[in-house]
């Protein structure tokens, strides 16, 4: 592993990515992850992020780069406090989801990938959440609804604004 003087991670976080680049055969295979976590401290995969995650695996930036835009779930920008994540796969699709993305759209007054100008929330149009049976379903963060309708949706944004008003 490469050197690291400064990091741009909290204690915690460089102390797993240390970790991680030595629990895997090979340690490009901790990228991923790492990916995530650094995206889950920061809120998207910042320049530095990258140049700092190549140091630490002994990777080109843009090898980091090809992995990163391979996953649709690893954001380059910002997103909102609250990432809203509608499900369009087939299950989600056959019991409303479109319908419930356009809703999402409406109320939000944002399209897929966009931020709210106050950045409470970032809407996106996600393949599959892994909640067929309980279709149309929504993650918001790592917060499952599911069964939802346009009512039920708009119950479910009041909630995380509300969390904003105290």
């Amino acid at each position: 592993m490469a050197a690291i003087t400064h990091t741009i991670f909290t204690p915690a976080t460089a102390a797993r990515f240390d970790k991680l680049a030595t629990i895997y055969p090979l340690k490009r295979s901790a990228l991923v992850p790492m990916l995530l976590y650094a995206q889950d401290e920061i809120g998207f995969v910042s320049d530095a992020v990258v140049t700092e995650l190549a140091q630490r695996l002994d990777l080109l930036e843009l090898d980091v780069r090809n992995v990163l835009s391979y996953y649709s779930m690893l954001r380059t920008k910002p997103a909102g406090k609250y990432n809203v994540q509608v499900c369009t796969n087939i299950s989600c699709m056959l019991r409303g989801g479109f319908e419930l993305l356009q809703h999402c759209k409406d109320e939000l007054h944002i399209d897929h990938k966009g931020v709210t100008p106050d950045g409470l929330f970032s809407l996106e149009e996600v393949e599959c959440i892994g909640a067929c049976c309980w279709a149309p379903a929504v993650q918001v963060n790592y917060d499952f609804h599911e069964d939802l309708t346009p009512a039920k949706m708009d119950a479910v944004l009041e909630t995380y604004r509300s969390r904003e008003q105290k």
